[in-house]
């Protein structure tokens, strides 16, 4: 998002759209897995990877600060969620290094992001 853009939707919020690629890359990574982790893994690691973006989006159409940081929060922890999961398929070798390394980058980008949208709703009256 360019200096200056006004944010009017979800879509608009850097950290959606990080969470965005993120789940894109465990989409990708995912499509891998051998059949017999498609129930566990695979459904585990989309499903947390989804919730990251979900929850900044239902952050965003919050009223209150209160729930507002909640979601926020919430996507925070989806996010080291999703980076466990990454981390530990890669030591069973479901997760090749490249794959993993390019994953984690995206997701501290991600971190960062949402940590800024954490401190600026903190800071709103």
């Amino acid at each position: 998002m360019g200096e200056g853009k006004k944010i009017t939707n979800f879509q608009d919020l850097n950290g959606w759209q990080a969470s965005r690629k993120l789940f894109f890359m465990v989409f990708r990574i995912t499509k891998k897995f051998p059949k017999e982790e498609v129930y566990s893994s695979v459904s585990q690691m989309r499903r947390a990877a989804m919730s990251v973006s979900s929850n900044i989006a239902e952050g965003f159409g919050r009223s209150s600060k209160a729930d507002k940081l909640h979601f926020y929060v919430m996507a925070r922890g989806s996010l080291t969620e999703v980076q466990n999961q990454l981390i530990l398929t890669a030591d069973v070798e479901l997760t090749g290094k490249q794959d993993l390394q390019t994953a984690l980058d995206q997701a501290e980008i991600t971190h960062k992001l949402i940590v800024g949208l954490i401190k600026s709703t903190e800071q709103r009256k």
